[in-house]
């Protein structure tokens, strides 16, 4: 069975993995499958638990950093599998909607926002701690949980912060993206407060802040975050969540 018992990560070739995922689930769906990384919804035949699988083409560190986290904010790692051409992730399976999903009937009120924000903030401050960038904040990757939880997904994206004079591979996604992401520096924890900042005016205004700046105080908390200097935004999200 795939469940790693002991807190290490698993290694095995492709052949056996299949074998034994299959064994234990059945597909439910396919709910992506893009830059060769494919993200399956399972379900175990046994007790009909809904999980969720992630098949990369490489080893992705931050979720082997994350299988001994337990945070409200982010999701259960069950499962990391290396794999002798890739790696795979079984997580959570987190049952509500996006917040794109909650915009498409309107817009966010200030203090709607800033609830979701601070647990946004709290999830981003574990992997920080970590020295673990997301990399991809946005209103697809930010879930409202039947239960209530607000959950960071997705850390496809996200890379281990390194000393390296810039990044050596373009990520992201397009408007929420920090300059450093575009290659022009080194991507760090201030990275994912110019998204948070992006992701703020957009649940507000419905726009990009170079479209439309928000008002008032979120106005000026998104000039911040999104400064193009790294140096002069805030310099961690538990400051961020603070003044939200």
């Amino acid at each position: 069975m795939l469940s790693m018992k002991n807190g290490t990560v698993k290694a095995m070739n492709r052949e056996q993995y299949l074998t034994e995922v299959f064994n234990a689930y059945s597909l439910v769906s396919v709910l992506s499958d893009k830059n060769e990384c494919k993200v399956l919804k399972l379900k175990n035949k046994e007790h009909n638990k809904y999980i969720v699988a992630r098949s990369f083409p490489k080893s992705i560190s931050a979720y082997e950093e994350l299988y001994s986290i337990n945070c409200v904010n982010l999701p259960l790692i069950y499962d990391v599998i290396n794999l002798d051409d890739g790696q795979v992730v079984l997580e959570e399976f987190i049952e509500g909607v996006t917040i794109a999903e909650v915009m498409e009937s309107g817009k966010y009120r200030y203090m709607g926002t800033r609830k979701v924000l601070r647990s946004v903030c709290n999830a981003l401050t574990v992997l920080h701690e970590r020295g673990i960038v997301h990399r991809d904040i946005k209103p697809e990757n930010v879930m409202i949980a039947k239960d209530g939880r607000v959950v960071l997904i997705d850390l496809n994206a996200s890379r281990q912060i390194s000393n390296a004079s810039k990044d050596t591979v373009v990520m992201g996604t397009v408007g929420y993206a920090s300059p450093e992401q575009l290659g022009v520096t080194q991507s760090d924890a201030r990275t994912d407060i110019y998204a948070v900042g992006v992701l703020l005016n957009v649940m507000i205004t419905g726009k990009h802040p170079s479209e439309k700046l928000a008002k008032g105080k979120a106005g000026r908390i998104v000039r911040k975050c999104t400064n193009v200097n790294p140096d002069d935004r805030y310099q961690s999200t538990e400051k961020l969540a603070n003044i939200l």
